[in-house]
């Protein structure tokens, strides 16, 4: 018997598959949505056997929990999920809901079913993402890891995150703010507030120390992004790296350079004081006590360019927004202060901006003086100029000065390495290196008549 003509018309509107079964699974109506999610008239299902439009490998969980639904004594209200075979032979995944109770008008038991086939696939999608990152992830020793916008839930974590922060990844899962008992405490505070940070919708990259079974003597370097979903922040993701040996080095480098300097600077200024009498008290050998003296001078230009460059190494942190016009103009104003005669003329546009280190003024200055030092001319002239095309900021520093020696071209253009036969002359182009290649930038050398031309190519910053 068909459900009341009222009742019918509020059941073919429903947009979900609504179907009556007799005891035996057989179908007694059927609403107009089958059409929409099988493929097949209501009227084609009327009189079907129910269980056999259902998967071979589904057919039994169904069956049964149909059957326990209509024969429990007490009311029962059962949900499953299923395949069911389309009109055109395809399968479409189904959750029923259906329950005992029964009624006069209602020809058998109410089954309603919506198509779950999208929800399902994107399931498999998101099993087999999470599969192969689990994959990928296992094999790092870096620490993959998500957490929820508040970061009151786990979502991820690779097992690296045991070794790094000493702590069982159970332990974080069962209660995601134990994080926070891993972290040296003078850094926690510092933590928590980039952890506020992130859940504000910011990006975060810091360095703090982890691992109490280690008496936090591990360092780790930290960068993390939020994921933003129509303006709210759902999901926080990050990596952690062990940076322990690099901090250690960088210490030691510390160390040994503020040893090296001190010392350095103390005994080259008693070799100079010493070289000065002997230039006042014997003429004679004035001459030679000069050169000692200048070559003590040289020595400490060195050892502050040393400073330049473990400063650069170690505290560099890429490239940013930097006024190349500032940079030119800091550099030349650097040189004049340093008493070398020169004649350096300075062409640029207005502005120019370009990604590079905020350091790039010390690489212009060490261009410019090369060019200075190394010129046979009384007054040596030495132009900058700074052009600017769509993608990049380009450097030009002409000189009058004899070829660049190959070996310094080498040092400039990252293809030369020193070791203990051949080496470059001194740590100055070794700094513009350095300055240059950590900007992402190219340095080429251009040999001419009576001079040399020195090319410095950075990138714009986008718009």
């Amino acid at each position: 018997m068909d459900p009341s003509p009222s009742l019918g018309v509020l059941l073919d509107h429903a947009r979900d598959k609504i179907i009556l079964l007799d005891e035996r699974g057989r179908v007694t109506y059927a609403n107009g949505a089958v059409e929409d999610i099988l493929g097949a008239s209501p009227e084609a299902f009327e009189g079907e056997d129910v269980f056999d439009y259902i998967h071979p490998d589904d057919i039994d969980a169904v069956r049964a929990a149909f059957e326990e639904t209509i024969r429990s004594e007490t009311f029962v209200e059962t949900t499953i999920e299923y395949r069911c075979r389309a009109a055109d032979g395809s399968w479409v995944h189904l959750e029923s809901r259906m329950s005992n109770l029964t009624d006069d008008e209602l020809d058998g038991y109410v089954v309603s079913s919506r198509d779950i086939t999208d929800r399902v696939a994107a399931q498999r999608e998101h099993e087999a993402v999470t599969r192969r990152l689990r994959e990928l992830s296992a094999t790092t020793g870096d620490v993959l890891w998500m957490f929820d916008g508040d970061w009151s839930e786990l979502l991820f974590v690779n097992p690296s995150y045991e070794d790094v922060y000493g702590q069982s990844a159970e332990a974080l899962e069962a209660d995601p703010q134990r994080f926070l008992d891993t972290i040296h405490p003078d850094d926690r505070a510092a933590v928590e507030e980039a952890m506020a940070y992130l859940s504000a919708g910011n990006s975060a990259d810091m360095e703090y120390r982890v691992n109490p079974e280690k008496d936090y003597r591990t360092w780790v370097w930290v960068q993390a992004e939020p994921i933003v979903e129509d303006g709210e922040v759902v999901r926080i993701t990050g990596f952690t790296r062990d940076i322990t040996d690099r901090h250690r080095r960088e210490r030691q480098l510390y160390v040994l350079d503020n040893l090296l300097r001190h010392n350095l600077r103390n005994d080259i200024n008693t070799i100079s004081g010493n070289a000065e009498l002997i230039e006042q008290e014997a003429p004679e050998v004035a001459d030679r006590a000069a050169v000692i003296r200048r070559t003590g001078e040289n020595l400490l230009r060195s050892a502050e360019k040393d400073r330049d460059i473990i400063e650069l190494l170690i505290g560099a942190t890429g490239p940013e927004r930097v006024d190349v016009v500032a940079a030119v103009e800091t550099a030349a104003e650097t040189v004049r202060d340093r008493g070398l005669v020169a004649d350096i003329d300075i062409s640029t546009p207005e502005t120019a901006d370009a990604l590079a280190l905020p350091e790039l003024h010390l690489a212009v200055v060490e261009l410019v003086e090369n060019a200075i030092l190394h010129s046979d001319a009384d007054t040596p002239l030495v132009s900058v100029t700074v052009e600017l095309d769509a993608e990049r900021v380009v450097i030009l520093v002409d000189d009058d000065a004899p070829p660049v020696p190959e070996m310094e071209e080498a040092v400039l253009s990252g293809h030369h390495n020193m070791d203990g036969l051949y080496h470059s002359t001194g740590l100055g182009l070794w700094l513009v290196y350095w300055v240059v290649e950590l900007s992402d930038g190219r340095i080429e050398v251009t040999r001419r008549d009576g001079g040399n031309r020195i090319r410095v190519d950075l990138a714009r910053p986008p718009e």
